[in-house]
């Protein structure tokens, strides 16, 4: 993982994903590793489970450097604009199918 990103509603990852693994695999690994580590140590009051849902998106080696800094950005870009707003945003400028499911 090059640069992540953690909020309470989203995160944000970069990474080099191996040809040898899935998006699905990655998320799997990411989402099971992190809510039992998370438990295992106690972070939380109660069990912490992660949403159903996640968005994955490729970027160019051209671009690695940009998105990063993107990411790096985010606890300040988000006091100006609201996660589930720039979200919503995205999904319609490129067209992208929203499900609640």
């Amino acid at each position: 993982m090059k640069i992540n990103y953690c909020n309470p509603d989203h995160v944000h990852a970069l990474i080099d994903l191996p040809t040898t693994k899935s998006i699905e695999e990655m998320v799997q690994l990411f989402k099971g590793n992190s809510s039992h580590w998370i438990n295992e140590n106690r972070l939380l009051r109660g069990k912490f489970a992660w949403g159903r849902g996640y968005g994955a998106f490729s970027v160019s080696q051209s671009d690695v450097s940009r998105v990063a800094a993107y990411i790096a950005n985010q606890e300040t870009h988000h006091r100006k604009q609201s996660f589930q707003d720039e979200y919503q945003l995205f999904v319609k400028k490129y067209g992208l199918e929203w499900r609640d499911d």
